[in-house]
């Protein structure tokens, strides 16, 4: 060794904290081994269907009009829910209603409800069913607020201490259950993942 040469360090090994570290790397490190790829994405689906699909479902089946023919002539009550500015222009006469674009909306949002939810829960096209679900959340919220006169604790307010709120704490999980949806995909265990896997073979 040079007289230059400073000398190398001794490579530590022990110690209580090492340890706590190395095992919580093993633990940690094993168990993001064993989820990875199904978990997030079944979880999130999980948690929508246990707590939000038969809330939509409920409401979308809500806004079918009478008959075989009910998807195709949304009930007085859809008008009413979507559009409550434009029921009252029109004095409540569905029929005055211009299709486009109000009568088109209601359609759509209908058949959202009804559609998006199931996509969710069985994995298919299950990112862009999620963000369509965001978009409907988002405007379900402003419709409440703007015209269903929501306001006050029931709307809430972000990093307040009140975790109880309809918009700002309740709706807000539910976006970022659909938002996980997006961002991870479905999962493995989900009809996307099967399609995937046959156009990639």
């Amino acid at each position: 060794m040079t007289p230059d040469a400073a000398p190398a360090r001794p490579v530590r090994h022990g110690g209580p904290a090492a340890a706590i570290v190395r095992l919580h790397r093993a633990v940690f490190g094993a168990l993001e081994r064993a989820t990875a790829g199904w978990f997030i994405g079944l979880a999130a689906r999980f948690g929508f269907a246990s707590v939000l699909a038969l809330y939509y479902l409920n409401s979308g089946w809500q806004k079918l009009g009478d008959g075989p023919l009910g998807l195709f002539n949304p009930s007085l009550g859809a008008y009413a829910s979507i559009l409550p500015p434009i029921m009252d222009r029109y004095g409540g006469d569905v029929a005055a209603i211009p299709l486009f674009p109000w009568q088109i909306i209601v359609y759509l949002g209908t058949w959202a409800e009804l559609a998006l939810p199931v996509l969710i829960v069985i994995g298919l096209f299950s990112r862009i069913a999620a963000l369509g679900m965001i978009a409907f959340v988002i405007v379900q919220s402003y419709v409440d607020i703007a015209f269903h006169g929501l306001e006050g604790r029931f709307v809430g307010a972000m990093f307040d201490r009140f975790p109880d709120a309809i918009i700002y704490d309740q709706r807000l999980m539910w976006v970022l259950l659909l938002a996980l949806i997006v961002v991870n995909g479905p999962g493995k265990l989900s009809l996307d993942h099967v399609l995937g896997r046959r156009y990639r073979d």
